[in-house]
């Protein structure tokens, strides 16, 4: 069924059984049984586009970048600045410097522990982070921390699942140092309200990281509205290959940080005596980059972006607004969590089974699930639980998805629950 939205006079039609199309590997069985994939969170499947590309760009375009003078390589840079400059445009940045390519989300929060925080850090020192933090937005920060000895400290979310902001006001104080926040959680689905957070951090002269890596697929996302310092996402959170990230920095914060890892493609001058580097962003992609990948998630967000957003997030809303209303008319079935704006992800645990039982039956229906503690054993052990159920939305989900899982679910809780 088509989704339409209506924003400032326009209609706009979501279709998602048209976009599922475009998907080729969601045309296959599993178990006998038509697939649904409800694992987005962890990574997004592939449009043919995608696919297409990127086999094509190997087939005919590829050498290495930035130091040949022969027309293939000339081929192979333009497709990777290009790709640079179109993640600019998606993200809203105001200088294609401040986009630097990483591997993936946990490199681009690395980079900006060592490279930026860690010279700053003195003993006593604390980097706030919230409860609800992927393991990727927890744990650089422990390393930078242990050596200084300095803190991280977590500020608290609420049993709706939602971050306590007055307590977050009373938590930033003199010896704050960093604020790093998810967009959007994947595990509860909430989304953060990030420009009211950053604003806060900013009033103490904090500056602020956010991992969007579940936002840039469900939200709009303006680095400059929002006023970020640093943003980072995955390309296969948003349609696009894997082992390709992406850090947004501020033009001063990147220019004035040293370079994290050394090798070839970040210097000016090498000499036995001591090294001088390049400019920004080449400073920080040491070595050959996966470049057939860049182009990739280039064109991903060309594929992304034929889709209003505001088409896409009223769809998606719709269908979680529905997945939690019949996942609670289900006895003995909780979801984690009820923030009253959520997007991409589900999470829920059932009465008298194991969560990875849950999953192996859901996929004898052919209905694909994440479970465990996703990679946020913190929010997890907050709720009183070691792990938990998954079920994440992509673009390409429908409401036969959503029935499929509660039909599925319901004849499990009352067999085995």
């Amino acid at each position: 069924m088509a989704t339409e939205v209506r924003a400032a006079g326009d209609t706009l039609t979501f279709d998602p059984d048209a976009v599922r199309a475009a998907f080729p590997i969601l045309g296959q069985e599993m178990n006998g049984r038509p697939m649904v994939f409800l694992d987005s969170g962890a990574s997004t499947q592939k449009p043919e586009a995608v696919i297409t590309a990127e086999a094509e760009f190997y087939r005919h375009d590829y050498a290495n970048i930035h130091r040949g003078v022969y027309d293939l390589s000339q081929r192979a840079s333009d497709a990777f600045d290009g790709a640079r400059r179109k993640v600019q445009a998606f993200l809203g940045a105001a200088d294609w410097r401040e986009i630097v390519f990483t591997r993936n989300t946990t490199e681009a929060i690395n980079l900006v522990a060592w490279s930026f925080l860690e010279p700053r850090l003195q003993a006593g020192d604390e980097i706030l982070v919230t409860t609800m933090e992927h393991h990727s937005n927890i744990v650089p920060w422990q390393l930078v921390a242990m050596r200084h000895g300095a803190k991280v400290v977590a500020v608290p979310i609420t049993d709706a699942g939602e971050l306590d902001l007055a307590a977050l006001k009373e938590m930033i104080g003199p010896r704050t140092k960093m604020l790093a926040c998810t967009w959007v959680s994947n595990v509860l689905g909430t989304v953060n309200p990030v420009a009211e957070i950053i604003e806060i951090a900013h009033a103490a002269g904090v500056p602020v990281l956010l991992d969007a890596a579940q936002a840039v697929q469900h939200v709009a996302v303006d680095v400059q509205a929002v006023g970020a310092d640093f943003l980072a996402f995955s390309a296969h959170k948003i349609y696009g290959p894997s082992g390709v990230g992406v850090l947004y920095g501020k033009r001063e914060h990147l220019e004035a940080m040293p370079p994290w890892q050394g090798g070839g493609g970040i210097v000016d001058r090498v000499t036995f005596e001591g090294t001088t580097y390049g400019e920004i962003p080449f400073r920080f992609e040491a070595g050959t980059p996966d470049i057939a990948g860049v182009h990739g998630l280039g064109i991903a967000l060309d594929w992304f972006g034929q889709f209003d957003i505001r088409a896409v997030e009223a769809h998606e809303t719709r269908l979680m607004a529905e997945a939690q209303r019949a996942l609670q008319q289900i006895p003995g079935l909780h979801p984690l969590g009820d923030p009253r704006h959520r997007t991409g992800a589900l999470s829920f645990w059932v009465d008298g089974l194991h969560h990875q039982d849950v999953g192996a039956m859901l996929d004898l229906d052919g209905i694909a699930i994440r479970t465990g503690h996703h990679c946020a054993q913190p929010l997890h052990r907050r709720f009183g639980l070691e792990g938990s159920a998954r079920a994440s939305f992509g673009i390409y989900n429908n409401e036969a998805d959503v029935a499929a899982l509660a039909d599925s679910l319901r004849y499990i809780v009352r067999k085995y629950g």
